[in-house]
């Protein structure tokens, strides 16, 4: 598959927020589109576009249209006067997963950030992109029985 990889801009908000959905489909399914609503959710997309959000889309070379991955990060005051750490986001098609569009994307952003000392992702336990985030040197610094915390 041809695709091309791009920066994205403040007017892509409306693609993120259709790749936010479709990084939420789990093995079980597709959430409710409401979910999107929800602040911990919404916070990844919500006002995209400030100075500190920065990313890359992946689309299809033949179908300019056709959305086939993201990363993106956004900044993060965990609490007053802690350390920024921002957070990664991260969704691919499932239709086109492993095909080498995930770690394509990862590469750009780590390649286009290296001032970030630190990322961190949200990600399900059974989330096979687990072992993507790992080879990038990500590690597991929280979990729980459905969800996990990684840092880089």
């Amino acid at each position: 598959m041809d695709y091309l990889i791009r920066p994205l801009s403040a007017a892509d908000e409306p693609l993120l927020w259709e790749m936010l959905y479709q990084a939420l489909h789990t093995s079980e399914g597709a959430p409710p589109r409401d979910i999107l609503q929800k602040r911990e959710f919404a916070h990844y997309v919500e006002g995209w576009g400030r100075v500190d959000d920065t990313g890359f889309l992946a689309y299809d070379a033949n179908q300019n249209t056709r959305m086939l991955g993201a990363v993106w990060l956004r900044g993060s005051k965990a609490e007053q006067g802690a350390e920024s750490i921002p957070k990664l986001a991260f969704s691919v098609n499932p239709d086109v997963r492993r095909r080498g569009i995930g770690a394509a994307l990862l590469t750009q952003l780590v390649k286009a950030n290296p001032h970030h000392s630190s990322i961190i992702i949200h990600a399900a336990t059974n989330n096979p992109a687990v072992r993507l985030y790992e080879r990038f040197g990500f590690k597991i610094i929280a979990e729980s029985p459905h969800a996990i915390t990684m840092r880089r």
